[in-house]
């Protein structure tokens, strides 16, 4: 019982897969015409698919393939990513849809905040820290399926062309987005054989210095080099928000964090909690301790809680009304030890079905306490008034025979 999983719910929802797809500066009507159709009717008919729908927003294609109980989620996927294989000519240039997380429809575990000083750190630097410190290191906790950073700021580079100096300069801008693609990477030049040994040829250009980019060459014209810097200004920049996140009215970065289907959510609860306390050590200034904002193991152990107590005073008022009705101390214990027993029974047969302990289930057996000691009552006071009815008579047969003669016509 103790090492069994606990929940607030049990899986409610079907084997699904989730198909995203982003589609930057199109409208919902278009979403839907050119990805989330095409895709939607792909998914259509494959083994032991039972329903597939679709929400189309701006610039974002989110498609549900639900699947038949029992079904194999990883299976699921791979049959979905063969299906995707063969719909992705028919999608716009560049669209490539997703695979999402393995999660359910409880996923959503806890809210983290990460509050920070405004006036000593800014909301691109917590930003970062969350996207780089913080989610890598709750995604290795098993039993995470995702960890998505809401608010802050998500650094960029900004190119802002000057259309006067490049039609000044005889600059294309396909040129201009040409030298862009190919900026910061490393190219290969084959290899060179001396003295019997191999070398590699490598041009390394992968940098993230903002003057690296400034300097980029975009075009030679007489012999001249022209650089970015010519054309445009470059700048480090938020990328456009949509939405934000804060923490008692100041500047925050809030992460949701995801749990498997499968997954405890209370055990996983207790690491995280693990390693935001070892996280806490190395934060940058300006940063505080994380917070909690949500919590469903504090929801799942106060539901828990709550049945517990009324499995026990369920209990304790069966006891009272048996002893009041038998009125005997042996007949009272042996009809309650149907109780824990059946209890004992239950949390076998949960183990072997793979069931976990949530409220649902407890409720039931909170319920059915009644019904457990129905049966026990019933025999053992059949035989307790025939052993009764025994002693009275003038020749009293044995207690075995009389007994189990009484507990067979029972």
């Amino acid at each position: 019982v103790q090492k069994m999983p606990v929940d607030v719910f049990p899986d409610l929802n079907k084997p699904t897969v989730t198909l995203m797809t982003e589609v930057g500066g199109m409208a919902p009507e278009e979403v839907e015409q050119l990805v989330s159709a095409p895709v939607e009717s792909s998914m259509n008919g494959m083994p032991g698919v039972s329903r597939v729908r679709s929400v189309s927003g701006v610039g974002l294609s989110i498609v549900y393939v639900e699947f038949d109980w029992g079904s194999d989620i990883y299976r699921n996927r791979q049959q979905v990513s063969e299906r995707l294989n063969l719909v992705r000519e028919q999608l716009p240039e560049g669209v490539v849809p997703q695979l999402g997380p393995i999660s359910s429809i409880m996923g959503e575990i806890l809210l983290i905040a990460l509050p920070a000083d405004p006036t000593q750190v800014s909301p691109m630097q917590v930003r970062e820290y969350a996207d780089w410190v913080m989610r890598p290191r709750l995604l290795t906790i098993p039993g995470i399926a995702q960890v998505i950073p809401i608010g802050g700021e998500v650094r960029q580079f900004r190119v802002e062309i000057k259309p006067s100096q490049l039609q000044a300069l005889g600059v294309e801008r396909e040129q201009l987005e040409a030298a862009l693609k190919d900026f910061g990477a490393n190219t290969s030049g084959g290899f060179l054989e001396s003295q019997g040994r191999e070398y590699l040829i490598r041009q390394l250009g992968r940098t993230s210095r903002i003057e690296d980019l400034r300097n980029l060459v975009v075009t030679v014209t007489n012999g001249q080099a022209i650089l970015l810097k010519q054309v445009a200004d470059v700048v480090l920049a938020p990328a456009i928000k949509r939405g934000d996140a804060g923490y008692n009215g100041r500047p925050a970065v809030i992460l949701s964090v995801q749990k498997q289907p499968a997954a405890d959510s209370v055990q996983l609860t207790r690491e995280v909690e693990r390693a935001l306390d070892e996280l806490r050590k190395g934060l940058p200034p300006g940063v505080e301790p994380p917070q909690f904002l949500f919590k469903q193991a504090s929801f799942i152990e106060n539901s828990v809680t709550n049945v517990e107590e009324a499995l026990r005073d369920g209990a304790i008022l069966v006891a009272v009304i048996l002893f009041l009705f038998l009125l005997n101390v042996r007949t009272t214990l042996i009809s309650l030890a149907a109780i824990p027993l059946s209890l004992l029974v239950t949390a076998l047969v949960f183990r072997y079905f793979g069931l976990s302990i949530n409220t649902m289930t407890l409720g039931g057996l909170a319920i059915a306490i009644g019904e457990l000691v129905d049966d026990a009552v019933v025999d053992v006071e059949n035989i307790f008034r025939r052993l009764r009815e025994n002693r009275a008579a003038g020749n009293p047969r044995s207690v075995f025979q009389y007994g189990g003669v009484g507990f067979q016509i029972a």
